[in-house]
């Protein structure tokens, strides 16, 4: 045989036996293709409130676009500490998320003296998901129809009236602290553990008014069980365009809007974010989606993983100077 043809008959037994051996545990792991097992969203608030509720849909159209089983896992506890703790220290591979808030991520940051989890360097961000302003409600029977009523009901009883909060801290106890320095007014914080049993309590006239986020406060108000005065976003919402802003309502530059946003563990492959953020942002232009959002009172507010991290470093300095004006801490 020719020298030359039995080098290259050679060659091609080395390369028939290279292709043949199985692959390093980490090469073919790099090959799999995400995402190849379930997804599970960690919402870490109490099932029932307004991030939970969205939350399942989001997880539901999810599903069938990955076609795997989206589940959504409710982990509670310090102010949502628990469940982002959760994400920070899971294996990142993209099959457990965090559905962020301001809350989690920009306020605790500057509300605790120490966190188990740095809200910046121990998460990747995947795009934000909606805006959701919150709706100042009050019990039904206290007699104020708006918001200078309900100043001066409190301004004739300093220190009678409450408002409810979901936890010390929480963004419906600083816009409640907000409100009472900005309106002149004395009222008594009353945190609760979660945000149905804030609500409860609110509609039983146990506590005079809350901050409340649209998806949950909505459906009572629409029931009658609350009476909504203001939403405290920058304008009025699209879900409740009868309700005026603060600053309308007499209450000059009282802007509070929160947000959801999905996060993975730091260290999840780009690729996995990046088909992650494709999804996500094609379920949430659905037309139902879109529509069962706005219903509760959330606007759907999509971003890249770049802009997402920017809003949360900015907002967690602007947080900080509201907690500090607001002498909230928590150890």
């Amino acid at each position: 045989m020719h020298a030359s043809r039995r080098h290259l008959l050679s060659r091609l037994s080395l390369l028939a036996c290279a292709l043949a051996l199985p692959l390093a545990p980490g090469v073919a792991a790099a090959q799999d293709t995400f995402p190849s097992k379930p997804v599970r969203i960690v919402v870490p608030f109490a099932a029932g409130g307004g991030v939970d509720i969205l939350t399942r849909v989001l997880a539901q159209h999810l599903s069938e676009a990955i076609k795997q089983p989206v589940t959504v896992d409710n982990r509670t506890g310090a102010g949502g500490n628990v469940g982002v703790e959760l994400v920070a220290k899971a294996p990142p591979d993209g099959t457990t998320l965090v559905m962020a808030t301001t809350g989690t991520h920009t306020i605790n940051p500057g509300l605790y003296k120490s966190l188990p989890f740095d809200a910046e360097k121990d998460f990747v961000p995947i795009t934000t998901v909606a805006s959701v302003p919150n709706l100042l409600v009050v019990n039904p029977k206290l007699p104020a129809t708006n918001v200078k009523e309900l100043v001066a009901l409190a301004k004739s009883q300093p220190g009678k009236l409450s408002y409810a909060s979901f936890g010390n801290g929480t963004a419906n106890h600083l816009s409640g602290a907000m409100f009472t320095s900005m309106a002149g007014i004395e009222a008594v914080h009353v945190p609760y553990k979660s945000a149905p049993q804030a609500v409860t309590d609110l509609i039983a006239g146990q506590t005079a008014f809350a901050f409340v986020n649209t998806p949950l406060a909505l459906p009572h108000v629409r029931a009658g069980k609350l009476r909504a005065l203001a939403v405290t976003g920058a304008r009025r919402s699209a879900a409740t365009p009868d309700y005026p802003t603060m600053s309308e309502a007499g209450v000059q530059g009282f802007v509070v809007e929160s947000w959801y946003g999905l996060m993975a563990p730091a260290g999840t492959p780009s690729s996995t974010v990046e088909r992650l953020h494709k999804e996500v942002l094609a379920v949430l232009a659905k037309p139902e989606v879109r529509e069962f959002f706005a219903k509760q009172g959330a606007d759907v507010v999509t971003t890249s993983p770049a802009e997402f991290a920017a809003q949360i470093k900015s907002e967690k300095a602007r947080w900080a100077d509201v907690i500090k004006a607001a002498g909230a801490s928590i150890d």
